[in-house]
């Protein structure tokens, strides 16, 4: 088996996670949204070889991001990425992403989807800046601590 890896900024690289990396994810996971994943279906997930997923780490495995995906057919889904707040705007998001398309290089899939909080805008610059074009809405499709959902903006690209 080849290990697949890619370099990513800030002494990072970027690999296939693995199931042991469950805890490390779904923390991460926890910390950057309203409604974290339970660790029993993240590690359920890693386990799955329709939703491969990639960390960015550093060399002793210290999770500072990781990207998910869901191949769905033709299509894959960008299930949920999330960057450590310490890390965050310096590119390993980007570099998450930009693995994830080499890695689907192979694959028979033609575009990823994704969705994302309309009120993201940090998020909404990345997926552009990647060539993320907006299909459709969701309204109220994300929940909030103050209770006033937020809209879904379903987002795609092609792949090829």
């Amino acid at each position: 088996m080849m290990l697949r890896s890619w370099m990513a900024p800030g002494g990072l690289h970027i690999e296939p996670a693995q199931p042991r990396d469950a805890d490390a994810v779904a923390s991460l996971h926890a910390r950057s949204f309203y409604r974290g994943w339970p660790r029993q279906d993240i590690e359920a997930y890693l386990l799955d070889s329709d939703t491969p997923t990639l960390v960015a780490c550093d060399a002793r495995r210290n999770i500072a991001g990781f990207a998910m995906l869901r191949i769905l057919g033709d299509d894959v889904e960008l299930m949920t990425i999330a960057v450590d707040r310490k890390h965050q705007g310096k590119g390993v998001g980007e570099a998450l992403l930009k693995a994830c398309f080499e890695d689907l290089m192979m694959m028979p899939v033609r575009r990823m989807i994704l969705e994302v909080a309309a009120d993201n805008p940090s998020a909404l610059r990345l997926y552009q800046k990647l060539g993320f074009t907006k299909l459709s809405e969701r309204k109220g499709y994300y929940a909030r601590p103050d209770g006033q959902p937020a809209t879904a903006l379903v987002m795609a690209r092609d792949l090829n």
